[in-house]
């Protein structure tokens, strides 16, 4: 009898712990749990310590995280009729936990498919120079268009992010060959504008030695000139003291000592080479003076006994 006792203690007390690890959850700042009382939706429960009614209450967790899902490569058209291969990310996260459960059964499966959908339409409208140069708005697009269809399920989409863009083997050798041909007409003109700037710079530097050196002749002649006319006036300042010491002197020299410089400078006419002599007008005074002044000379003499 005891041992029967025991024994349905032993499974009421069994019994106890699974209802209460049944009833009990907890649920992380990270996630959320959707209740289901009787199959109908009484909301979303979290984070810590939940209870549930055993056999009445299901759960859904829920989680809260930004996830993102990667896009296969995807063929598209695009506007010009050019084939491309495009791959792409896209980052969503649950905002609404009861919508993102009973609005859509996957909603990752159903956001990867809307988004092929979504970005063959969008390169479609495309020539295929903007597919592979203008990506910020394709993802742009990508993302207004994605958000608007998801957040009727309670996600928001995050962003949408290219990695790769892939066109046709002859349109990429193409494009090669567009990118070498732009590199050397690059290099063209910069040589040119490497030249057309260094005879500037020639041009310009032979231009400022011309201003210099006309510069230095201009001031070489003002100094030349300036020294010249220092020069003329000092000369003309001694011609002038000269002159002016000559009066002085004259103005103490008698008649006879005129009349030896007179004699003197006859001589050394005399002395010359030349056979013919201009006699000046003031030679008849001269010789009038000479002659007085012997007559003088003869009066003083005394006569000899």
């Amino acid at each position: 009898m005891m041992t029967g006792t025991v024994l349905v203690t032993a499974l009421l007390l069994l019994l106890g712990v699974v209802l209460l690890v049944m009833a009990v959850r907890i649920v992380p700042e990270y996630r959320r749990l959707v209740v289901f009382r009787l199959g109908r939706c009484i909301g979303a429960k979290g984070p810590g310590l939940i209870f549930l009614i055993p056999f009445v209450d299901n759960g859904r967790v829920v989680d809260l995280r930004e996830v993102f899902f990667d896009v296969p490569p995807q063929t598209c058209i695009t506007a010009d009729n050019a084939s491309v291969s495009i791959d792409f990310l896209v980052y969503d996260k649950v905002i609404d936990p009861v919508r993102s459960v009973l609005e859509v059964e996957n909603f990752t499966g159903a956001a990867r498919g809307l988004a092929i959908t979504t970005l063959r339409a969008v390169v479609g409208a495309m020539v295929l120079d903007d597919v592979l140069s203008k990506r910020d708005e394709i993802n742009k697009v990508l993302h207004e268009k994605l958000d608007t269809v998801t957040d009727r399920w309670g996600i928001r989409v995050m962003a949408v992010e290219i990695r790769e863009v892939i066109p046709p083997r002859a349109i990429e050798e193409a494009m090669t060959r567009q990118m070498a041909a732009e590199r050397i007409r690059r290099a063209t003109v910069t040589e040119a504008d490497g030249k057309r700037e260094a005879a500037v710079m020639v041009a310009e530097g032979e231009r400022q030695a011309i201003i210099l050196r006309a510069e230095g002749e201009r001031q070489s002649t003002i100094l030349q000139s300036e020294g010249d006319r220092q020069a003329a006036i000092l000369r003309a300042e001694g011609f002038a003291l000269a002159l002016d010491e000559i009066f002085k002197v004259a103005q103490g020299v008698d008649s006879k000592t005129l009349t030896l410089q007179y004699l003197e400078a006859l001589k050394v006419l005399g002395a010359g080479a030349a056979t013919k002599f201009v006699i000046p007008m003031e030679f008849v005074n001269l010789t009038q003076s000479l002659v007085s002044h012997a007559g003088q000379a003869l009066a003083e003499v005394p006569p000899q006994s």
